[in-house]
């Protein structure tokens, strides 16, 4: 059941980065070219500052799941209403003090950044991507985290889905009739609002969630357990924007998010073969299937590591011809950095190295065990990128980040396999190396094995499926080599899933 609903998870998130990525290239390029890169900049760092709010998270949402794993196994529906009532009452504080921060920005914000647009138009803007965001917070995080616990992710995955199919059709409608960036914008964040709506519908109806028979006086116990952790995942998503947007230029910032659309794009499929497993590994911890959970993570990080070899060697290659292309025709800001773009991809490599030891170490519930790493990432972040931001701009920002996560990461791969593996480090290590050689490997024999000129979409595409199919063979061939038996393995938990799916 666990490894259906894991396959189900993946399967679901893979088809959903799909629309995430389509509409994140659809949307910046309408922006960029119908209103400008200032306004494209505006947009992202604005959507960046309202980030902050999820500051107030305290990192609960992990900690919550992380209870939730042992009341669902056992069927315990009280104790889960009473779990969900609490974080109820957190979140939708949340959301009361959100509408505060939203009053202040609207204030505040248009006198920090560097803009030619008048405080209506930016302090409207703010308003109006700021209404998905509260009613994410008011209507639905706890049944978001209860899915999440619950294995069901892939719910999660089709209401978005849908979601995403609107709001593409509505970007498209809007442009070409010409409307405002505010009716634009305003016209997805309405269809956004209908995700927590949905998730709430089916939770309440599928599971009976009468959270009016809860205890009121429940308290979820280590809530600021993941605090620290929380903090790092929320300067790690936003430092470099707000650095940019205090310190530089909002054409720089949408630079940045532009170079950011193509690396969150494999961001995003990187962690869809991380989606719901954290639930299967926490239901082995609290089952004590030690053995079962070295075994089960082993094949996982195996496999998962060959993805991100093959999405992180392509993305070096070919981050740099595909920004060229998608901003051919527009002038007013600098888009092609190939230093930035390395460096980068080599940042959310980093980051994507430190996932599957990370999820380990959620589903444990090891938050205060890791919190030391979380802070020291933090002031490192923001100390480097302040100071580099003055003498190299957005390369400097993106070096702070590296430095603070490849730390952080150690960390993460450090207490994983040692407090709850017990295995040897240098199984990890081994697989990340070969990882490294096989991108390096690839990056330095990219323009030999290129045989169009990067001119247009039609080439790169070909181009990218000869840089895809040389680097999976490399990889293949690697692992093959060195993890014969673990690959074996995997593919007859795979055989065995389909078999149980076609019953």
């Amino acid at each position: 059941m666990r490894s259906k609903k894991a396959f189900l998870n993946i399967l679901t998130n893979l088809i959903l980065q799909v629309f995430i990525f389509v509409y994140g290239f659809i949307l910046p390029k309408i922006i960029m070219s119908k209103y400008g890169s200032n306004v494209n900049g505006l947009i992202s760092s604005v959507t960046q500052f309202l980030a902050y709010i999820s500051l107030l998270e305290s990192g609960v949402g992990p900690v919550v799941k992380s209870i939730l794993y042992k009341p669902i196994s056992k069927k315990d529906n009280k104790k889960i209403i009473d779990i969900l009532y609490a974080t109820e009452k957190f979140f939708r504080t949340i959301a009361l003090i959100f509408i505060v921060y939203i009053i202040i920005l609207t204030f505040a914000y248009p006198n920090i950044i560097n803009s030619s647009k008048s405080t209506l138009y930016v302090s409207s803007l703010i308003i109006i991507i700021s209404i998905s965001i509260f009613s994410e917070y008011f209507f639905g995080m706890i049944y978001t985290i209860f899915l999440q616990a619950n294995q069901e992710t892939y719910v999660i995955s089709i209401i978005q889905i849908g979601t995403y199919i609107l709001s593409i059709l509505a970007a498209l409608i809007m442009a070409k009739i010409e409307v405002s960036v505010h009716l634009l914008k305003l016209s997805i964040s309405l269809i956004f609002v209908l995700r927590p709506i949905l998730q709430s519908v089916y939770v309440k109806k599928k599971y009976n969630i009468n959270l009016k028979i809860a205890n009121k006086n429940y308290v979820i116990k280590n809530k600021w357990d993941g605090l620290a952790q929380h903090i790092a995942y929320v300067v790690h998503s936003n430092t470099d924007v707000t650095v940019l947007t205090l310190f530089s230029t909002l054409s720089e910032v949408s630079v940045y998010s532009v170079y950011l659309l193509v690396v969150k794009g494999v961001k995003a499929l990187i962690s869809a073969f991380s989606s719901g497993l954290d639930a299967s590994f926490g239901d082995m911890i609290s089952k004590k299937e030690d053995d079962n959970l070295r075994n089960k993570f082993e094949i996982y990080e195996i496999i998962y590591f060959m993805i991100c070899t093959v999405l992180f060697a392509c993305s070096i290659v070919l981050i740099v011809p595909f920004i060229k292309i998608y901003t051919h025709n527009i002038h007013d800001a600098n888009y092609i950095r190939p230093l930035f773009g390395v460096l980068l991809v080599i940042s959310e490599c980093i980051w994507a190295v430190r996932l599957p030891y990370l999820t380990l170490s959620y589903a444990a519930g090891h938050f205060k065990e890791t919190r030391n790493g979380a802070w020291l990432e933090c002031i490192l972040n923001l100390i480097i990128s302040v100071f580099l931001v003055k003498k190299m701009g957005i390369v400097g920002v993106t070096i702070g980040t590296i430095i603070a996560m490849t730390i952080r990461t150690t960390e993460f791969i450090y207490h994983a396999n040692s407090k709850i593996l017990n295995v040897n480090i240098f199984k990890s290590l081994k697989k990340i190396a070969l990882l490294i050689f096989i991108i390096f490997l690839t990056f330095i024999s990219a323009k030999k094995i290129f045989i169009f000129e990067n001119s247009s979409y039609l080439n790169w595409i070909i181009n990218a499926m000869i840089i895809f199919l040389y680097s999976s063979l490399l990889t293949f061939l690697f692992n093959f080599m060195f993890y014969r038996k673990n690959l074996r393995e995997l593919i007859r938990i795979a055989k065995f899933i389909l078999k149980k799916k076609s019953i």
